[in-house]
């Protein structure tokens, strides 16, 4: 993307201005999208980006710029627009790269944008038409296939000059189920940091038939009723509450500013001591993992919380200088177009100690959460409130009947002390996580929980 002769002339001069550390960011990526409604190619794009970003550091000050100029001309002056910000009498002499090689723990066999449409196209048929034939109830289906090559070149005034590429599939299906004027969806999404060779462990039509039972399932389900509750949420996506409620609050991009319930408190009992949180991005072929983060830095296994004990934070390059703590191979971004800072990649709750039946025969009464949904969370606070995609009540210690319309609403530092059960099927499944360096792939997970009490909203 950038030969080394050119990366050096580009930080040098975007030096100039007095900054202390200067770095680039080179993107090219090539997204494929096939979307299906009801059986029909509704469209099929294919987006190629392209461009740089550059940004300089004076202290904790921050100046960025980017371009999708990326002949010399186009580079040198989105540079000097980056160095006349800065306008310190500080100079440097030279800028020596060397390049950097990283291991790929993430290997794709079949690039999905290489792939013919048609031939990505059946499969993505396979998943809707299979979605439409569960049940005669099944009133609609729309389905996505997600292909993404994306490949990056870091270089900076430390002398790092290195690249990476990173390979993901993705397959969602929404189905829709109706019967008496009453419409319900379901929805399934999984993918992986794997080219099409993804299909040989999940198959389109194993996707398309679980929407389409969710969505049956909600179809014929009463209201959930509203109340203070024991919870169970089971594993996969829901560990969407701790990405949420806790998670983000764990970013030195809240942290090192302030604005975190979690700010000091490391070394601290915040969790309950059977709780264990990890967010790792060197699991092989995850669909948030990388092999370096979006500042050049390997991506690492980050154990956050430790039986209940505050460990560590996730820090990118400049909550590091703010917090005086190592980077921890957490910076990341959407495009070219976005200054890097600290987030999550595969964030999980580990195994714990209980069996997962005893977790719902000790529940008298509640709420068993099989899927969750989305929901929203402010990091300062810690306040949240979550959607419940598939929901059960629980009764003597049985799961009985399936009701709809539950949500939970709680706060992400009380949610962690009243997690009192961990089962050991941890599951991970996968999302976007939106935050203010644009929209990142993430892997949420943990196996089945309890809480022992939390508000659940409903009728």
């Amino acid at each position: 993307m950038l030969s080394k002769n050119i990366a050096e002339e580009v930080l040098l001069c975007a030096m100039s201005g007095g900054a202390d550390f200067v770095e680039i960011y080179a993107e090219v990526t090539r997204n494929n999208r096939l979307r299906m409604l009801d059986g029909k190619i509704e469209s099929a794009t294919d987006e190629l980006i392209s461009g740089v970003g550059i940004r300089a550091f004076l202290g904790t000050r921050t100046v960025f710029a980017s371009t999708s100029d990326t002949t010399r001309e186009g580079l040198i002056k989105c540079a000097r627009a980056v160095a006349a910000a800065t306008d310190e009498a500080k100079k440097i002499a030279c800028v020596r790269l060397s390049e950097r090689l990283f291991p790929n723990v993430h290997p794709a066999r079949v690039v999905p944008t290489s792939v013919d449409a048609v031939e990505r196209a059946s499969l993505l048929r396979a998943g809707c038409t299979a979605a439409k034939e569960y049940d005669s109830a099944i009133t609609q289906v729309s389905g996505v296939l997600l292909g993404v090559d994306h490949s990056i070149l870091v270089a900076n005034t430390e002398g790092l000059y290195t690249t990476d590429r990173h390979v993901r599939t993705r397959m969602a299906i929404s189905s829709v189920a109706s019967e008496g004027g009453v419409n319900q969806s379901g929805f399934d999404g999984p993918g992986a940091g794997m080219g099409l060779e993804f299909f040989d462990t999940v198959s389109p039509e194993s996707i398309g038939r679980e929407a389409s039972r969710s969505a049956l399932v909600n179809l014929r389900a009463d209201y959930c009723p509203a109340g203070n509750m024991t919870v169970a949420i089971e594993n996969g996506f829901g560990g969407v509450i701790f990405h949420e409620a806790c998670g983000h609050s764990l970013e030195a991009t809240s942290v090192s500013v302030g604005a975190s319930q979690m700010c000091g408190k490391l070394g601290q009992k915040i969790a309950n001591e059977k709780v264990t949180a990890i967010d790792d991005g060197t699991i092989p072929g995850a669909w948030g993992s990388v092999n370096i983060d979006d500042e050049g830095t390997p991506t690492q296994k980050n154990v956050l919380i430790e039986n209940g004990i505050l460990k560590s934070y996730m820090i990118d390059r400049l909550g590091s200088r703010r917090m005086g703590l190592p980077m921890t191979g957490n910076a990341r971004r959407e495009s070219y177009e976005y200054e890097a800072t600290s987030r999550m990649t595969n964030t999980y709750l580990a195994d714990g100690p209980d069996k997962n039946e005893d977790i719902i025969a000790s529940m008298e009464y509640g709420l068993y959460c099989r899927k969750m949904g989305g929901g929203s969370v402010n990091p300062l606070t810690g306040d949240f409130n979550f959607s419940v995609a598939e929901g059960y009540i629980v009764r003597g210690g049985r799961i009985a009947e399936a009701v709809r319309g539950a949500s939970l609403v709680g706060n992400g530092g009380d949610i962690l002390e009243r997690i009192d059960m961990v089962g050991q099927n941890l599951e991970r499944a996968q999302g976007m996580c939106g935050s203010s360096s644009g929209s990142v792939p993430t892997d949420v997970g943990q196996p089945l929980i309890r809480v022992s009490s939390i508000t659940v909203g409903g009728r």
